[in-house]
């Protein structure tokens, strides 16, 4: 029976138009023993300016390491999502990532098929997607860091595709890094899902849905960047917790919400629930 962490993707300090150490501390201040960065190529000028949590994967991966030192948190994973339907984007950004959180301490990068080419047919997509896992898992196995595949777009909107995108590759690396809001939203029973996959559980999103969002868009999106904050929304999440429990592996809850507000809410609602439910 894994253990549950309680994390958070740095995405709760976007639009507070702060640096990634800012939101580093951030979550330490409210309570969150992990954090999931974002990692990025090459240089932009929001994060360069210290306007954007995004790390550039130019930087020294160190950086990362000492940030998360200073503040007292630990790494669940890198937020590294990349079109795997398109290699040219993918393959060596992913592999990029991978050599990322291997020196920076992360244990497990996440990621999901992303916006198709409009040309393509199903079955070269997955052609395509498997080329780019193959690659990745190449560079991620001698590492020991798990690729986490997450139900996001086109593909892995239904359990049958995301299994589908799994099972192209044979690799003790390859997960599933599972959101819990994207599942819901695409108009799946998150709890059956998230069953389903708990055997192959890497990594999860922790993203509830407000009751607003859940009546205009369920069912007609793949899912959304950000939830509300965690216990706010329509997300059953004292039977998220028990599944979590009787995972093979220890798994890290990272909340993705949109403010530092929501995200001192989600702290205190899963702390409890989690202490609360065995």
């Amino acid at each position: 029976m894994g253990k549950i962490g309680i994390g958070i993707n740095l995405e709760f300090v976007r639009h507070a138009d702060k640096p990634f150490e800012w939101g580093v501390e951030k979550a330490a201040e409210l309570g969150y023993e992990y954090v999931e960065p974002m990692v990025h190529w090459g240089r932009e000028l929001l994060s360069e300016a210290g306007y954007f949590h995004s790390v550039s994967m130019l930087d020294d991966p160190y950086r990362v390491k000492r940030a998360c030192e200073r503040a007292g948190v630990k790494l669940s994973g890198l937020s590294s999502h990349c079109p795997l339907c398109k290699p040219e984007i993918s393959t060596e950004y992913l592999k990029q990532a991978i050599r990322f959180a291997s020196e920076c301490g992360a244990p497990v990068v996440n990621t999901d098929e992303g916006p198709k080419p409009k040309w393509t047919t199903v079955e070269e997509d997955h052609v395509l997607m498997r080329y780019v896992l193959m690659e990745a898992c190449a560079v991620a196995e001698p590492r020991g860091i798990l690729i986490g595949v997450e139900p996001h777009q086109q593909y892995s909107k239904t359990p049958e595709g995301l299994d589908r995108i799994y099972n192209l590759v044979k690799s003790p690396v390859l997960g599933i890094n599972f959101d819990t809001g994207n599942s819901f939203l695409c108009g799946h029973d998150p709890i059956v899902w998230l069953k389903h996959v708990s055997d192959r559980l890497v990594h999860l999103h922790a993203k509830d849905i407000a009751l607003q969002q859940a009546e205009a868009e369920r069912g007609k999106v793949t899912g959304t960047p950000v939830g509300c904050a965690c216990g706010d929304g329509v997300i059953d999440w004292k039977s998220v917790v028990k599944i979590l429990r009787e995972c093979p592996r220890d798994i890290v809850m990272s909340v993705e919400c949109g403010t530092v507000e929501q995200a001192e809410r989600s702290i205190k609602y899963l702390k409890k629930l989690v202490e609360q439910v065995e």
